[in-house]
């Protein structure tokens, strides 16, 4: 699994007229999945995503987790981070996990989220989303769980 993480002062997904998902200060999180991606990449990029250093502390430096700010987290399904643009002009999908196996993953990471005390906002699976933002810092990392070989 991949994840897109970003800090933000607010973040929301509307599908059409209608915000699906809306959150004030704390993590936008765009997450790609990919063939061998199962449950236990899930649980464990949740974990690294809630316990992620990158809002500051008392001295100023990042070092504080979304966990301990109060933050919200912002999920949406992004099958467009396994994009493969090493050759051409037209990325290549191939290392994207089919939407039937993607969707439960990104519940199930947002369901381990939430069980670790996150509030979660979320977009619509397969849905055409637009998703705004304000990055704060700007603060924006690429975190990667390999499937097991």
């Amino acid at each position: 699994m991949r994840a897109l993480v970003q800090r933000v002062t607010r973040a929301s997904v509307t599908v059409g007229d209608e915000v699906t998902g809306a959150i004030g200060a704390g993590l936008c999180v765009l997450v790609g999945v990919t063939h061998g991606d199962r449950a236990e990449e899930a649980r464990a990029l949740a974990a690294k995503v809630w316990h992620l250093r990158v809002f500051e502390g008392d001295d100023g430096r990042m070092d504080r987790p979304v966990a301990e700010v109060g933050g919200e987290v912002l999920v949406v399904s992004q099958f467009t981070l396994y994009g493969d643009t090493r050759k051409g002009r037209r990325p290549s999908w191939i290392d994207a996990a089919a939407p039937e196996q993607a969707e439960p993953l990104i519940e199930l990471l947002c369901d381990e989220l939430r069980s670790l005390g996150a509030t979660v906002a979320t977009g619509r699976f397969r849905a055409d989303m637009a998703v705004e933002f304000v990055n704060d810092g700007p603060v924006t990392l690429l975190l990667e769980v390999d499937a097991p070989a």
